[in-house]
């Protein structure tokens, strides 16, 4: 057995990488096990070609779906987790988010804890990854203890026209949040260029703020924190009363590893956090670690979501586009008594992005050739929430693969939301019978495969018998495990969720501190 830690945390990610940071300075002894490798730094990190056509940089894990068809999910290891390829849209949750909310397709349940107890969390972690907004804009922004730490970005020429012709048809635009490390009053001192390759991109210049950059490597700069890479955890094991883990078990450059701590965090994602505990199953967890309540693995959701590019009258010369957002129909309006969701800019689309995408061929000839899709197109992302259903869920297979059953539901507020959006392009300077589906972006083809926002699988609450873990993240059957990625949310809401994955780590991490002593 290796040396005892006072912390274990699996998973560098938003959830596993802040939480690092936020015990790094308190000289516990902290160890963060991360599946993946530094991300290379090179030039195919700004190739589109290499990173959407090639997939240089996605897993070569195989999931299976509930007719037992493989495929490749959309999901990246590297140390910072999914955060090295986000757009950096970092969003509260509204405020209503965190109660119950009657949707079209059923309810969205109610949060065991109240926005209130996460607004300061929320502001520290805006301040902590440099999140550029402003406040006042957004009709539907929840209360905050704090402005942003620094100033919006920028929209370039046509998408600040775009901003300009949503607020004269009525709309109520607004400056996206964004983590960047942008200074636009000295772009001479600016760690951040304005490039095109920000959303879906990893940063070659490291001026994105992702959990790499941000926590993990800040963390690490103490002695207290030890990070290995390359590091698959396989399962955890417990004492004989199955209520304290005794050790981690991973693989290690190919070898088989026990380590230990007295805390516990697993922080994986929520399919491969669900896929550990499911994994550890023994004697006294005969279900899987800490499933009793057999809830380890259901209430997946990830977003109804649909990209599509609009082809602009006039050429779209912008650089970095994802400035802009819009919720005026987040909580439905006059015409449609249930909430819908959001809508924002995804990263400026290229050329190389549309190889092999037989839609946008057909639908664009002959009013434009192909190549001059890309500098005509404006790109939009439509964001609709998704329910929690017990029977969208992860399971194993008889070799401990993973199984992601998933049917969509909470169809009818994504077609009213995009009929909204379609009915104004004409007043947006855009050709409304042209809205293309970004297949290359979004991987719509394999709806399950497109899994950047995975949450659920693991959700906290106040009843053992319908949640896995506590108020504070804590497992209700364990003692000493924890879990503080995404999988948590009971709810997803229809936002990026990112900021509130980082906001709860530094709420647990707190816990821990006083827990810790």
């Amino acid at each position: 057995m290796a040396e005892h830690y006072d912390v274990i945390i699996v998973g560098s990610g938003a959830g596993g990488g802040t939480l690092a940071h936020r015990l790094a300075p308190s000289a516990k002894r902290v160890l963060i096990l991360e599946r993946g490798d530094w991300l290379p730094r090179e030039a195919q990190n700004w190739d589109a070609e290499a990173v959407f056509v090639d997939n240089r940089y996605v897993s070569a894990d195989k999931w299976f779906d509930s007719k037992g068809k493989p495929f490749q999910p959309q999901v990246h290891y590297f140390v910072g987790g999914a955060t090295k390829f986000y757009g950096a849209a970092l969003y509260r949750l509204r405020e209503r988010d965190f109660g119950e909310l009657k949707h079209h397709g059923g309810v969205s349940p109610a949060w065991p804890i109240g926005y209130d107890l996460m607004d300061p969390y929320y502001t520290q972690a805006e301040q902590l990854y440099q999140v550029h907004g402003v406040r006042g804009e957004d009709p539907t922004e929840p209360p905050a203890s704090a402005p942003y730490p620094y100033p919006p970005v920028s929209h370039e020429p046509r998408i600040q026209r775009l901003f300009d012709d949503m607020t004269a048809v009525g709309l109520h635009p607004f400056h996206a949040p964004s983590g960047v490390l942008l200074d636009e009053s000295r772009p001479e001192f600016s760690a951040c260029i304005r490039c095109a390759t920000c959303d879906g991109f990893p940063c070659l210049v490291h001026a994105k703020a992702d959990a790499d950059v941000i926590a993990v490597r800040p963390a690490i700069e103490h002695d207290n924190v030890t990070l290995v890479r390359n590091a698959r955890v396989h399962r955890l094991e417990t004492d004989t009363s199955g209520r304290t883990v005794t050790s981690v078990v991973a693989d290690v450059d190919g070898d088989e590893q026990w380590f230990a701590a007295d805390i516990v965090v697993v922080s994986a994602g929520a399919v491969n956090s669900a896929k550990i505990l499911l994994a550890s199953a023994s004697d006294r967890h005969p279900n899987g670690l800490a499933n009793g309540s057999d809830q380890v693995g259901r209430n997946y959701v990830f977003h109804n979501s649909r990209a599509f590019l609009a082809i602009s009258t006039e050429k779209n010369d912008t650089r970095f586009q994802k400035t802009l957002g819009l919720n005026d129909y987040y909580f439905g309006d006059a015409d449609f008594d249930y909430p819908m969701g959001n809508l924002q800019m995804v990263g400026k689309s290229s050329a190389p992005m549309y190889r092999g995408e037989k839609p946008v061929e057909s639908a664009l000839a002959p009013t434009f050739a192909l190549r001059d899709v890309a500098e005509h197109a404006v790109d939009f992302w439509l964001s609709v929430e998704d329910l929690p259903d017990p029977d969208n869920r992860v399971t194993l297979d008889r070799d401990g693969n993973v199984v992601l059953s998933y049917r969509a539901n909470n169809h009818e507020p994504m077609e009213q939301l995009y009929h909204r959006v379609k009915k104004h392009l004409s007043h947006l300077g855009m050709h409304p019978h042209h809205l293309i589906p970004r297949d290359a972006y979004m991987k719509n083809d394999i709806p399950v495969a497109g899994c950047a926002h995975q949450a659920g699988t693991v959700r906290f609450g106040r009843d053992p018998a319908t949640s896995v873990l506590d108020t504070d993240c804590k497992a209700h059957e364990v003692d000493n495990l924890y879990v503080v990625d995404t999988s948590f949310f009971p709810s997803i809401g229809a936002v990026n969720p990112a900021l509130t994955a980082m906001a709860n780590a530094l709420r647990v991490g707190d816990h821990l501190l006083e827990r810790l002593g």
